[in-house]
């Protein structure tokens, strides 16, 4: 139920966090030539009334930005509103129909996100990695919900491991762990659902193939990305592996990538969520022709 693409990279070859985010968020060949995401144009082939994705995070990230309908939530940082305010509130708005409707969302989505396991959120709040564990258990009482969402979006920072990264323990073996416990969680919560799902794990850059002065690894090119579910045709690595001797290399220190991450995405889109293969190509990832879709990704 698991399947490993390796030296992928998205179309990004500079060093910045920041660009090359952009640039696997938004799907396309350059830095800020696309303004929404990728996934919020592809949303328009799914259809539904309802929105169809959601955003655990404070705020949308740009994958999901753009002209068709998300919701999202998060856990609140303020002591949560007593029955008595909330029934002042929709009287309040009872005759808006715009914040009518979204306080009924929030509240809906409240309603569905507060079986989190009695999640403690003071305790929470001050390790990332358990508040990712707990994330992907709502994300799973989410997509389970009577008319709830047929995608989620979660992050996890924290892998930019420049100095002592470690290995069995460390920064880095903990972010690990953290994923690990985050998709356990999800996969339970989803129960018989997750036959039927596809989890996408990405990161925009990977490490640096050599250990620098600090026993860190710095800002590096292709990396692996990894796919989970029932929906999917795992036990297997798919590559075009280029090999770690220097000459081998990408610029002499980088794994050089031979995958385009957006032919990974394609294949899931058209195999798994039925997004036409011409709106794919067209408007979900303009200008992406060299990268075609991955085969035999998605259970037939």
């Amino acid at each position: 139920e698991a399947m490993i693409v390796h030296a992928v990279a998205s179309p990004y070859r500079e060093r910045s966090h920041f660009d090359g985010q952009d640039l696997l968020e938004n799907g396309g060949s350059r830095v800020a030539a696309l303004r929404d995401g990728w996934l919020n144009r592809a949303l328009a082939s799914i259809g539904g009334s309802a929105p169809q994705a959601i955003a655990l995070a404070q705020t949308a990230p740009l994958v999901l930005r753009g002209d068709n309908a998300i919701t999202s939530w998060a856990p609140s940082r303020l002591p949560d509103a007593d029955d008595s305010t909330i029934r002042r509130l929709q009287n309040l708005y009872a005759d808006d129909e715009f914040f009518a409707t979204r306080l009924e969302q929030a509240l809906t989505s409240q309603g569905i996100a507060e079986g989190m396991n009695g999640m403690d959120k003071q305790r929470a709040r001050g390790n990332e990695a358990r508040q990712f564990g707990e994330l992907m258990s709502v994300a799973a009482r989410f997509l389970n919900a009577d008319d709830g969402p047929t995608i989620a979006v979660v992050e996890l920072g924290g892998w930019d491991t420049h100095a002592n990264q470690g290995t069995s323990q460390g920064p880095l073996a903990n972010r690990l762990a953290a994923l690990d416990t985050g998709i356990a969680n999800l996969r339970a919560g989803l129960g018989d659902a997750w036959q039927n799902s596809v989890v996408a794990i990405v990161t925009e850059f990977g490490r640096t193939v050599h250990v620098n002065g600090t026993r860190g690894t710095d800002h590096g090119t292709a990396t692996a990305a990894i796919l989970a579910g029932g929906a999917i045709q795992g036990g297997k690595v798919i590559t075009d592996w280029p090999g770690l001797r220097d000459k081998d290399l990408y610029e002499g220190r980088d794994l050089q990538p031979t995958v385009d991450l957006r032919s990974v995405f394609k294949s899931v889109l058209s195999e798994h969520l039925n997004v036409p293969r011409g709106s794919i190509e067209d408007t979900v990832f303009p200008d992406s022709r060299a990268a075609p879709p991955l085969p035999d990704i998605i259970h037939s």
